[in-house]
């Protein structure tokens, strides 16, 4: 791979018309837009369904996509919507931050009113048939979540709970419609998705998706395969995943998702992964795995613990999961997320791998991390970011970090000083101007934005997934810019 560049923003941050970014046209135009600064790759975050605290990273299904990114203006094309109706609701401000109470209380009503006059066809039949090993579970998931008033599947009756086939076969019939219109979302988003990521690879422009290593305990994938993950007779976790206490947090991490029986994966062939990562590959160009660490060693807290502090590390599948995936699959254009302490061991599984890993420059500068961080430590074979959406935005962690981390920054870029209108712009080039064959810059840092634009804070609830692009943050001036750091560095792609 010859050296590029890319712009990390999330779907859900686009401009749109009606309350959260989408698959409408201005997804189309900022394509473009990445296309004339000569990028070559668009990362976005994970595209499943959302649900309490609207994280991407805890989703109902590790297949499904999320129907908030339906575009409606598209729906209103097919004929299946007006303009007028699309009118009605309140889905929060065109501009201000994404509001989901809105968004969730208004978004499938428009989308119920599409399916009431939506005929099934033979792409539906299609699409549906297709992808029936994961789809009719989800859909009915949804159904009887839905019924159930939202709450969680281990708190559903029993027998639906515990999936016994009378259950189940009842649930199907009582709810044919609720399921069927789950089918139909995830039908228009394959379709609408689809067709923007055909139109981006026709500019150019290659996808970069993620998946986090771990689904959510409250998903169709739980419910529907309890044999893939450490549950007990009650289909109760015995373990759930987090990170050990270290600098940034005194009691660890407690992530709570299910650990996986890698057990039962090895006797399988892996066939689950096998599927997953196939999958992905179709939805995305280049897939980014989150917390790759946890294929070497995954932290295991015992269940109902209220910290991470009683954890253990054990022994994950390593590189017995990679050789299988190679051999059904080829060779997969992977990211592996390798932030964080690092074991002798991970770092052995990562050069057996051949997965580039990711270099984030303000850690480069932050005393509790390691100075591999440091541009001139870099190989080629890593993705180098300014931040990740997990960090804040350049200008806000420059004013937030202690003062040493600032006075070394300053250090190491033989700059006296740096000033405020061109702080972002000086880590930009510093992070296009390394040997990382490839270079991911979140677009805030490109507009130089500070805290308020910053995409997720970890282990917060609350205020975070919600920042919005402005249609006028997207000027010719910014792209123009971005072209020519891009040239300088000679991350232009050769037909440019």
């Amino acid at each position: 791979m010859k050296r590029a560049s890319g712009i990390l923003l999330p779907v859900f941050s686009l401009p749109s018309e009606y309350g959260i970014g989408c698959f409408s046209k201005d997804a189309y135009t900022f394509v473009d837009m990445l296309k004339n600064a000569g990028q070559s790759y668009w990362q976005i975050l994970p595209l499943g369904p959302t649900g309490y605290g609207d994280s991407p990273y805890q989703s109902f299904s590790t297949f499904a996509g999320n129907p908030y990114f339906i575009d409606l203006n598209t729906l209103v094309d097919e004929g299946l919507l007006t303009r007028q109706e699309c009118g009605t609701f309140d889905f929060g401000g065109k501009d201000d931050e994404i509001d989901y109470e809105k968004i969730y209380l208004s978004r499938f009503k428009a989308l119920k009113l599409a399916y009431d006059r939506f005929d099934q066809n033979d792409d539906y039949r299609t699409f549906v048939h297709k992808n029936q090993f994961w789809l009719e579970d989800y859909a009915l998931y949804m159904a009887i979540k839905d019924h159930n008033n939202g709450v969680a599947w281990k708190e559903w009756e029993e027998p639906l709970r515990d999936r016994e086939p009378q259950a189940l076969a009842k649930a199907r019939e009582e709810l044919a419609e609720a399921v069927d219109f789950y089918r139909f979302q995830q039908y228009e988003f394959d379709k609408q998705w689809t067709k923007l990521h055909t139109y981006a690879n026709q500019q150019g422009i290659k996808i970069i998706g993620d998946i986090p290593i771990y689904v959510a305990f409250d998903s169709a994938d739980t419910w529907a395969s309890p044999q893939l993950f450490q549950f007990d007779e009650n289909n109760n976790p015995t373990g759930v995943a987090g990170c050990p206490p270290d600098g940034f947090s005194a009691t660890g991490q407690l992530w709570g998702n299910p650990l996986y029986r890698w057990d039962y994966h090895k006797e399988t062939g892996y066939a689950w992964w096998i599927q997953r990562i196939a999958y992905s590959l179709k939805l995305y160009d280049v897939v980014r795995i989150d917390h790759f660490r946890g294929f070497d060693e995954y932290y295991a807290i015992p269940y109902g613990d209220a910290t991470a502090e009683n954890g253990k590390w054990m022994p994950g599948p390593g590189m017995d999961l990679f050789h299988a995936i190679e051999e059904k699959l080829g060779r997969p254009d992977i990211i592996a997320e390798d932030l964080g302490f690092l074991t002798p061991t991970v770092l052995e599984l990562l050069k057996d791998s051949g997965f580039p890993g990711m270099k984030v420059l303000q850690f480069a500068f932050d005393a509790r991390e390691s100075s591999n961080y440091l541009p001139h430590t870099y190989t080629e074979n890593c993705v180098v970011y300014t931040g990740t959406h997990d960090n804040d935005t350049t200008r806000g962690w420059y004013h937030e970090v202690g003062k040493e981390a600032r006075d070394f920054a300053k250090e190491y870029m033989c700059k006296p000083r740096l000033d405020e209108d061109s702080l972002a712009q000086d880590f930009i080039a510093m992070a296009m101007g390394s040997v990382a064959r490839l270079c991911v810059i979140p677009m805030q840092d490109y507009l130089n934005l500070g805290t308020k634009a910053r995409i997720n804070l970890p282990s917060t609830l609350g205020g975070n997934w919600v920042w919005r692009l402005k249609k006028d943050q997207l000027s010719e001036e910014v792209f123009r810019e971005m072209g020519r750091v891009t040239k300088l560095y000679g991350r232009m792609p050769e037909e440019i």
